[in-house]
């Protein structure tokens, strides 16, 4: 729930699909209009979640899906 909650803090991102121990979400870029894909997988047993961002197009992002994924934990701590 609270991966969700800080899905919902992010502007342009929406969850496409989720499952019990799975959420992929897309992020959609101010600029050019890109969409990235964000993925999470739940590890019950080692009590860690796995992401990941990655672009669908283009050989670099300029750090973009990096700085995503750093905000993403700021906000996630910040629920805590």
């Amino acid at each position: 729930e609270r991966v969700k909650k800080t899905l919902a803090e992010m502007p342009r991102t929406k969850i496409v699909s989720e499952s019990e121990n799975y959420i992929h979400a897309t992020a959609t870029t101010a600029l050019m209009r890109y969409v990235d894909d964000m993925e999470f997988y739940f590890n019950e047993a080692e009590q860690k979640i796995h992401f990941r961002s990655a672009s669908r197009i283009g050989y670099s992002d300029l750090g973009a899906n990096r700085k995503r994924m750093e905000k993403f934990v700021q906000l996630f701590q910040q629920l805590e």
